[in-house]
């Protein structure tokens, strides 16, 4: 059961600077100990597509060769994590482009980037726009839980992890059949996943030729009808 590019794999992990401060987990409880809890966020084991940077690069190679059942630590650096940290990714910018005067700390988004308020001199502030860990090293304590191979799963995990929801889904004679809830039919960031979620499971279930998205809607029965 060793793991090779492609595999989907079910994996458990905790992040952590050098210092031992605790960035992220796939663990609710230890997420919410070290005050990095996310409410809306999801919890629990996560499914990786090997090779695909569903997690970040370092992780992804560490993984690897290794077998179900590890258990272990890999020290990522900065240029395998979120980058070296650039000292020319500062910009002075107009507290014209802001609704409301910024605060250094404050992320700010100015046209498609987003950073953090360095200081505010006069009517500009410079903006730092390198990731908040870019230049450090990530140390991650993971576990490959499980590999995955039955083709519901996977055609599951796909979906999951491009459009952030879980749906049912089965599979019969080469296609798959999906049941797509119907809150999302105006949702953009699902229409747009939806589409590389088909598209992944061409790519890694050769067997699937069709692939059927299915909104269900059932009739609320009256109060005529029930009685």
């Amino acid at each position: 059961m060793t793991i090779k590019e492609g595999d989907f794999v079910k994996i458990s992990y905790t992040a952590k600077l050098e210092d031992g401060t605790v960035i992220d987990s796939t663990d609710e409880n230890v997420a919410k100990e070290a005050g990095v809890y996310e409410e809306h966020a999801r919890y629990g084991d996560i499914v990786i597509v090997v090779g695909e940077g569903h997690v970040l690069k370092g992780l992804e190679e560490d993984i690897i060769g290794k077998e179900v059942g590890y258990k272990g630590t890999v020290e990522v650096p900065p240029e395998k994590a979120f980058g070296e940290y650039d000292p020319n990714k500062k910009e002075m910018v107009t507290l014209k482009k802001f609704k409301e005067k910024p605060k250094p700390g404050d992320r700010v988004r100015v046209g498609d980037k987003v950073g953090v308020v360095e200081k505010v001199v006069g009517r500009r502030a410079i903006i730092d726009f390198n990731h908040p860990l870019a230049g450090k090293k990530i140390i991650f304590e993971y576990e490959i839980k499980e590999k995955i191979e039955d083709p519901v799963e996977k055609i599951k995990a796909l979906f999951l992890i491009h459009t952030g929801r879980e749906l049912e889904a089965k599979v019969e004679d080469g296609k798959a059949i999906v049941e797509v809830p119907k809150d999302v039919a105006f949702n953009q960031f699902f229409i747009l996943g939806k589409i590389t979620a088909v598209n992944k499971i061409f790519e890694h279930l050769p067997e699937i030729r069709e692939v059927e998205l299915v909104e269900r809607y059932v009739k609320e029965e009256t109060k005529e009808e029930s009685s």
